[in-house]
């Protein structure tokens, strides 16, 4: 009985993987195309990496967030279709109000960018996007909160339509609750986004900003379209892996920038490695951050066995789930 199922499910996972290597050819062209120039430290990383990064993290949250919809929004079918309607609504108000937090928040950042230096901002900006990544990247948070979460969600949803069809809750009532959980599906992904994102913005622009954050809404857009309306079953667990590893890159990379600029700006020492300066040129410091110093490879390390250990945590916690059944 299994062969079949693994059959179907052989051409996505091909699309995945075709995917997911067109998207890495693009991150290495974006990081690598120094190589094709004669003077490799010319001009630092700029456009086309920062937007693929920001591209595949915009995309990671989308996923998620359709995961949490799709679970909320599962046996609404026949004459419940229509409990859809008040959970696209309450999305697509999480979605208004993360444009207006991004407003608010780009708004606060750029008022502190009048009495602050740019560096300390920079800094602090980064920061910020370094804890939205750790958060993203932590696998034992996913497995106990993240599932906590979407169970919260369906558990809610649950007692919504549950009392509604006992006739203790009104229509009215249901579609209310209905749309808060479709608001707080979305909004919380956004919010998330909008905190990684200044620290792109104060260093980058606008143009950069733009081309990753519609890269990113197009590929989650596939993918709604192919869950709500096609009702397709995609690998959710392969996409979320290999979006992960791309994360888990550019969080060493934006560790070591950030590193290197609260060196800059005095908020850490550095501490060089003399004899490890010579094996690192300057291409490596420029386009991956990898810089001869004690704080900034600290600093990367550190990160590195955060990732891992949250993994290992988080398999060590199936493996206990798994032996008390």
């Amino acid at each position: 009985m299994n062969p079949a199922p693994r059959r179907r499910r052989a051409p996505q996972l091909v699309l995945l993987l075709v995917a997911a290597a067109l998207v890495v050819a693009a991150a290495l062209a974006g990081r690598l195309d120094f190589l094709s120039r004669p003077d490799p430290v010319a001009r630092p990383a700029g456009a086309p990496a920062a937007a693929i990064d920001i591209a595949v993290l915009v995309f990671r949250e989308g996923l998620e967030c359709i995961l949490v919809l799709a679970a909320i929004t599962a046996n609404m079918v026949g004459p419940r279709a229509a409990c859809r309607r008040p959970v696209a609504a309450g999305a697509a108000a999480g979605f208004t109000a993360t444009l207006v937090t991004w407003r608010i928040a780009a708004g606060a950042l750029d008022d502190l960018a009048a009495s602050m230096p740019a560096l300390n901002l920079q800094a602090l900006t980064g920061l910020l996007a370094i804890l939205v990544l750790l958060v993203v990247m932590n696998w034992f948070f996913h497995k106990v909160y993240w599932t906590g979460w979407i169970t919260l969600h369906t558990t809610r949803k649950r007692e919504l339509m549950s009392a509604t069809d006992a006739g203790t809750r009104s229509m009215a009532r249901l579609w209310w609750g209905l749309a808060l959980l479709g608001f707080t599906s979305l909004y919380r992904e956004g919010f998330e986004i909008v905190l990684f994102l200044q620290s792109y913005r104060l260093k980058l622009g606008s143009g950069p900003l733009l081309s990753g954050v519609i890269g990113g809404l197009a590929c989650t857009g596939v993918v709604a379209v192919l869950t709500f309306l096609a009702h397709r079953r995609l690998p959710y667990r392969q996409m979320l892996v290999v979006t992960g590893a791309m994360l888990g890159v550019v969080l060493l990379v934006m560790v070591g920038e950030q590193a290197q600029e609260m060196q800059l700006a005095s908020w850490l020492p550095t501490t060089e490695i003399g004899w490890l300066s010579r094996w690192i040129p300057d291409w490596m410091r420029l386009w991956f951050s990898v810089f001869p110093t004690v704080e900034t490879l600290a600093a990367q390390a550190l990160a590195a066995l955060i990732v891992l250990g949250s993994y290992l945590l988080a398999r060590d916690q199936v493996h206990v789930r798994v032996g008390a059944s």
